[in-house]
């Protein structure tokens, strides 16, 4: 694969250590340290990843569709409106870009809280403060819209909706925060769409609805001093460790992460795969019966740190992400990723729709 290729295995005597791809200052990398076991099992599994890439399907038809999922033409569910979800990306950035310590953010954060309280969520306003890599303590705020939160069966379904304050992969103003349409307020308008939706139909199980904030503040890549330390995903860091309720728990997680733009790719990526394979299949398998597996593609790409590895590490939730990814970049995400091409001219509608349906179906079906 062309981002296991950019991968280099540094070994020690305890410990595999994946070199950051690209450059130190990515957002989505790896770092992952394994014990000597599973040093000797993730060898095996980067040997079949590379046997089978000629063909880039590492899972193939007939094994996923093993999954059981019900047929969707048989799925009671309220109406997706891609609509919707476009009018609420365009109200996020009339606020401006969401940069955790500016009014936009504030402004934003109490959009959300109207928002979901009137398409009746039980809603909580996480409040803290968080220490960037500068060493700055910035506002972070959590928001988190639950319905039926006395069942105990829940799914989780989550996103970052902070703006990166750099557009350190632009050519210009790189010192300028992004506006973020699709790194950001993409995939919290699927989740207004969804809080819409579930209004209309209440479902059987327990959702959360989590916009988790302060994701994509960490170290530009212009910077020359990169500093070590885990200074990405620090909203859900946070709320990992802080949960909204004492003890909280899911049957799984799916995370949405760029989920608007034009000609957007979901793969099977690699930690959600690791850590909720099962559950990965069964969303692609809901795609592929909807009519969306041009954009839901049952291809194994490479580990990312996002907001699930946390998910997965610390709350043990097993979480999936819905992430756009594409090998026609260095990067392995698309050309507008934290630039200022990020802005309503990149989003489209169909995008919205396969995701928003897809997640809207295994709501339904779960």
């Amino acid at each position: 694969m062309r981002l296991i290729s950019q991968w280099l295995m540094a070994k020690s005597p305890q410990i595999f250590i994946y070199k950051r791809f690209i450059k130190s200052g990515l957002r989505k990398r790896i770092a992952l340290a394994v014990s000597p076991l599973e040093r000797r099992l993730r060898g095996v599994f980067l040997i079949l990843i590379i046997f089978n890439f000629s063909s880039c399907k590492f899972f193939n038809e007939q094994n996923d569709t093993q999954i059981a999922t019900t047929t969707t033409a048989t799925i009671s569910k309220p109406e997706f409106s891609s609509d919707s979800a476009y009018t609420f990306i365009e109200q996020q950035l009339a606020f401006g870009a969401r940069v955790p310590g500016t009014l936009a953010q504030q402004k934003c954060a109490a959009y959300f809280e109207q928002k979901l309280k009137s398409y009746g969520a039980s809603v909580i306003m996480q409040r803290t403060n968080v220490v960037v890599y500068t060493g700055k303590s910035v506002p972070c705020i959590n928001v988190i819209a639950s319905y039926n939160p006395e069942v105990k069966r829940r799914l989780m379904i989550c996103t970052h909706w902070d703006a990166r304050p750099f557009a350190d992969r632009d050519d210009s103003a790189v010192a300028k925060p992004i506006l973020a349409a699709d790194d950001g307020a993409s995939g919290s308008a699927v989740l207004l769409e969804l809080a819409r939706q579930l209004q209309k139909k209440n479902p059987q199980i327990g959702i959360d609805l989590i916009f988790l904030d302060v994701e994509d503040y960490g170290q530009p890549e212009y910077e020359l001093d990169q500093k070590q330390g885990d200074f990405y995903c620090l909203g859900t860091q946070y709320w990992c460790k802080n949960p909204h309720v004492a003890n909280y728990t899911a049957e799984n997680g799916i995370l949405l992460d760029m989920v608007g733009a034009k000609g957007a790719t979901f793969t099977y990526e690699g930690i959600s795969m690791q850590y909720a394979s099962d559950f990965m299949k069964r969303v692609w398998n809901i795609a592929a019966q909807l009519g969306y597996s041009n954009f839901f593609q049952k291809e194994l790409t490479s580990q990312i740190i996002d907001d699930h590895y946390y998910i997965n590490q610390l709350t043990k939730i097993p979480t999936i992400d819905i992430i756009n990814r594409t090998y026609t970049t260095k990067t392995g995400f698309a050309a507008h990723w934290h630039t200022h091409e990020d802005d309503m001219d990149i989003i489209d509608k169909l995008t919205l729709q396969a995701v928003g349906e897809t997640v809207l179906a295994t709501i339904y079906d779960f």
